[in-house]
């Protein structure tokens, strides 16, 4: 869907599946390798966009909890946020600039808002 939207409103010069590589920390002499891999990456721009699911990424606006289950299912979304958190510390850090797109944003009737908010990093 976010294609989609890149396309209607031509937004150009995005890659997919492009992996960022690094250092965990800035000290060289520690060998910790980073990796992470946004869903589309500007590379000239040194933009980094993640779409993240409204279940999966906590959204303050969508997420449900699960009934059964229920311990797992809190630590398993508060560890993806914790992740989200330190990958777009590192990524920051590194010069990139990250936009963080929620799943729901991707309707229809959001996408000229979207356009408006990602406008500024990937053109």
């Amino acid at each position: 869907l976010l294609i989609q939207i890149f396309r209607a409103y031509g937004i150009t010069g995005w890659r997919r599946g492009h992996v960022i590589r690094g250092r965990t920390t800035e000290d060289r002499r520690q060998k910790k390798p980073f990796s992470v891999r946004p869903d589309f990456v500007f590379l000239k721009l040194r933009t980094a966009v993640f779409v993240d699911g409204c279940f999966w990424h906590g959204c303050p606006k969508h997420a449900t909890q699960p009934k059964t289950n229920a311990a797992f299912w809190r630590k398993k979304i508060a560890t993806n946020k914790d992740r989200d958190r330190r990958v777009n510390s590192a990524l920051q850090k590194r010069g990139w600039t990250v936009v963080r797109v929620w799943e729901h944003e991707l309707r229809r009737k959001d996408e000229a808002q979207l356009t408006r908010r990602l406008k500024p990093h990937v053109t």
